[in-house]
């Protein structure tokens, strides 16, 4: 049996699914059509041999009610022609009491016991006459018994003739179930080509633009097979939109790298120099090739923190918003003290907890507390409040700078999206990303709109709940 079974996983193996499904809706299909041609034989021959054995008794009855009180004989013995009557007979318990002339009809023992009463009535099959009969063995009364047969070669012919016609239509049914197997297996399988032929094509030409055809219809009536195929098309705008985000981070961050690079090897080269230059001029390259190494090296340092997705979950635990929202504001006076920061913390959020990465939530507050005293005016105000509602927790940072551009609002996340205003600004247009990604990777949401009476506001919202390991990545 093993044996059987490992064959059988062999050859699944070595075929197609195509080929498999073909042959399983084949060979269902072919088991149906031979179970209901060997059924209605079965039917058929029933019913023909009912037919004969309802003539056998009603010949017998009639046989019955003629020769009532009859000896042992011979009643009839014209069975030997199609269309002559039963043959019949009537025959002893005891073998002594058999006429002198010899019976038509075999006589055995079975036949002595219904004589006596011992053995109910029954049919069989003998041979008389170079011909196929069909007997009933009945009680006649008084220790005898009533034999009649039939010739049963037209029943039979009727079996074969019924059994070669079926085996006909069976064949055909097999040979149909085959035609239908292939065509189920190959429409079935449609979506399913298409998806491998689609997948194919992208790993060829490595472009996940490419999406499969899907019939029409609305998306709740969709089988299995295309609904796979839907969210296929889903996997490749997601890996499409992967790729070209990708793409346009290593555009951007070359073009953001070029700048710095060059004024890092235009310093190098003049210090190179050091011997034609006075030593002002050696102070200022000097300092200029420190700005520019703390530039690049915090570029650098931002697209590193930005290609990472998750937050290492043995760094999680439970973080006090408040505490962490002291610390920036604190942080943030030192670093630019032209700046005033208001820290206001409703009651409710002061022992609000959730859990997180306290550097990580710190840098986040830091970039947005940054942003906002880089376009705040010198004296003015940044305002950072702490509420807690039924929903979750929220914290808002808002400046009275000249605000955000309707038209930037949507992008003002992206990387490296600088807006007209900022332009000028120091910065590398990564700061918004990074405080948007930290956000998303601890169950957050971060927006920005503007303020009411003018400036920026950015909100941040932490659900009732925050996420159990950090897997928001955006």
């Amino acid at each position: 049996m093993s044996g059987v079974r490992r064959l059988g996983a062999r050859w699944r193996r070595r075929r197609s699914l195509r080929t498999r499904l073909a042959v399983a809706a084949s060979a269902a299909v072919a088991l149906v059509a031979v179970g209901v041609c060997a059924a209605a034989f079965f039917v058929i021959r029933y019913e023909l041999l009912h037919q004969l054995d309802l003539s056998l008794t009603q010949s017998a009855t009639r046989v019955i009610q003629e020769n009532r009180g009859e000896g042992p004989q011979t009643v009839a013995g014209e069975c030997r022609y199609l269309s002559a009557p039963a043959c019949a007979q009537i025959v002893p318990a005891a073998p002594a009491a058999d006429p002198d002339a010899a019976y038509l009809l075999p006589v055995s023992t079975p036949v002595r016991e219904v004589a006596a009463g011992q053995r109910a009535p029954y049919y069989s099959n003998v041979s008389r006459f170079g011909q196929p009969l069909r007997m009933l063995t009945t009680p006649f009364g008084d220790g005898r018994a009533l034999q009649v047969a039939l010739r049963a070669d037209p029943v039979e012919k009727g079996v074969r003739q019924a059994a070669v016609l079926l085996a006909a239509v069976g064949g055909a049914g097999v040979l149909l179930a085959g035609l239908l197997g292939y065509a189920v297996s190959r429409t079935g399988l449609a979506p399913v080509a298409r998806l491998t032929s689609t997948a194919e094509r992208i790993a060829a030409t490595r472009d996940p633009r490419h999406r499969i055809e899907l019939p029409p219809g609305p998306p709740g009536r969709q089988d299995e097979v295309t609904r796979l195929a839907a969210s296929f098309n889903t996997m490749l705008g997601e890996l499409e939109q992967s790729v070209s985000s990708q793409r346009r981070l290593v555009a951007d961050a070359s073009h953001e790298l070029r700048t710095p690079l060059t004024a890092l090897r235009t310093n190098a080269e003049l210090l190179a120099r050091g011997d034609r230059l006075t030593p002002a001029q050696r102070e200022r390259a000097s300092g200029a090739l420190g700005r520019g190494i703390r530039e690049v090296t915090g570029l650098v340092n931002d697209l590193i923190e930005l290609a990472r997705d998750e937050e290492p979950l043995p760094l999680l635990e439970e973080v006090r918003i408040a505490e962490v929202a002291e610390h920036t504001v604190a942080v943030a006076r030192t670093h630019w003290p032209r700046t005033p920061f208001l820290l206001e913390a409703g009651a409710g959020a002061v022992e609000a907890v959730r859990p997180g990465v306290p550097a990580r939530l710190a840098r986040l507050l830091t970039n947005l507390l940054d942003n906002a005293a880089k376009f705040s005016p010198p004296g003015t105000p940044v305002e950072v409040r702490l509420t807690a509602h039924d929903d979750g927790v929220e914290l808002t940072v808002r400046d009275h700078g000249p605000g955000i551009p309707a038209e930037d609002v949507p992008y003002v996340f992206d990387r490296f999206y600088r807006a007209e205003a900022a332009r000028a600004l120091p910065g590398s247009g990564l700061g918004l990303a990074m405080a948007r990604q930290i956000a998303r990777a601890h169950g957050a949401e971060l927006t920005a709109g503007a303020a009411p009476g003018g400036g920026a506001l950015f909100t941040l919202t932490f659900g009732a709940q925050g996420p159990p390991g950090g897997s928001h990545a955006p």
